[in-house]
């Protein structure tokens, strides 16, 4: 029996500065016992619940399931340790699969060294047993193994997400410097939008803030899009229990509002690029609903206005964007913008690079660190009266 199962503990990976929501979303998705950890949180979940994170999850990056944990302070143990573990009851021979590691504090530490050490108990294992070596593919494999080692202590985990759970798959198309779907989901969050008013994302780029408003406004599950989870690959996977949690997610989403009544769509968006704006129009075309969201190729100084409306953006933050002159003109024009055509509205807008918020000409009700990829930005919150 793997660790999981007799305490029904996993390790939720969430992006940094989303910990707290992370941890209102697997409560409200069934989660018990969540506790705050370095990069994470642990919970209790039973299979239903597992499932139901994995799939509609809009804020955890990946769910792990540890199989194992021992002291090791060598690769030589780590092998060892790790070629005794009863792999054929998660997969075949047949299957592919890639190893993830991280190591801190320990005598361990390449972490790349680890993972092959991982990598060829696991494949040893197989070849002593059953003459076949199981494939690895590193891109997009069967099963996805995380090792990590601390203070000379070792878990080894099954990923099952089978993969970062923030590539939803409505992403065909992309334009530069793309913001994470779970930054973006983030933020739709803290928003706290319930389509009561108009959504507006002036610098749409790919869509990714507009996919994810409307993945939140219509209900629809995160992961409807994937093709397979990694608990498909647990001992006690439940094939029957699985399309029924599915099956119950699905149920719940909904049309647009104003879809087909005559009434204006809640969600919209523009960019000055047409290569941004068929980028958004392809993506969100993957969604129920997706094609019904207005975009229009314009820059935002041509806008009329977007007064009471919510606006949530994404604006270049200067890493390839050109001059700081001209990086800071164009702050203090959006900002112009904003408190000129936008009475009555809040602004959500996420900064890259924290140090063009003054730049706005604007004072923030609030600013929060949240993580997107390398950067640590900043989201602010502006409301125009």
């Amino acid at each position: 029996m793997f660790e999981y199962q007799e305490k029904r503990r996993f390790f939720a990976q969430v992006a940094g500065g989303m910990e707290d929501l992370g941890a209102e979303e697997l409560s409200e998705l069934n989660a018990g016992n969540i506790r705050a950890a370095y990069r994470g949180l642990y919970f209790e979940a039973d299979n239903p619940a597992l499932y139901r994170i994995n799939y509609t999850s809009r804020l955890i990056t990946r769910v792990l399931a540890p199989l194992v944990s021992f002291k090791c302070s060598g690769t030589d143990q780590l092998y060892q340790k790790s070629k005794s573990v009863n792999w054929n009851e998660l997969f075949s021979a047949d299957h592919t699969f890639a190893v993830f590691a991280n190591v801190a504090n320990s005598r361990i530490t390449h972490s790349r060294f680890a993972a092959l050490r991982l990598k060829d108990a696991i494949a040893d294992f197989f070849s002593e047993r059953f003459n076949k070596r199981p494939g690895v593919d590193t891109e997009n494999p069967d099963v996805w193994i995380n090792l990590h080692v601390e203070n000379d202590r070792a878990a080894i985990s099954l990923d099952t997400s089978g993969g970062s759970l923030h590539r939803r798959g409505y992403r065909q198309k992309s334009v530069e410097a793309p913001m994470q779907e779970t930054l973006a989901a983030a933020i739709i969050r803290l928003s706290q939008w319930d389509g009561s008013r108009p959504l507006y994302d002036p610098m749409c780029g790919s869509g990714t803030l507009l996919c994810e408003a409307l993945m939140h406004h219509c209900q629809i599950p995160a992961g409807y899009l994937r093709k397979r989870f990694g608990f498909e690959f647990l001992p006690d996977f439940d094939p029957s229990l699985w399309q029924s949690v599915k099956a119950e997610a699905e149920r719940g989403i909904r049309k647009i509002s104003g879809a087909g009544s005559g009434k204006s769509i809640p969600i919209s968006g523009s960019d000055i690029s047409y290569k941004a704006i068929g980028a958004s129009s392809a993506n969100l075309r993957r969604l129920p609903g997706g094609e019904q969201v207005r975009l229009k190729v314009f820059d935002f100084r041509s806008i009329p206005g977007l007064e009471n409306a919510l606006i949530v953006c994404n604006p270049p933050y200067g890493i390839r964007s050109g001059k700081r002159e001209e990086m800071a003109g164009f702050y203090k024009a959006f900002g112009d913008f904003l408190k000129q055509r936008c009475r009555g509205a809040v602004a959500y807008i996420y900064f890259g690079d924290r140090e063009w918020i003054p730049c706005l000409g604007l004072r923030p009700s609030w600013k929060k660190p949240l993580v997107n990829g390398a950067l640590d930005g900043r989201l602010a919150r502006f409301e125009m009266y």
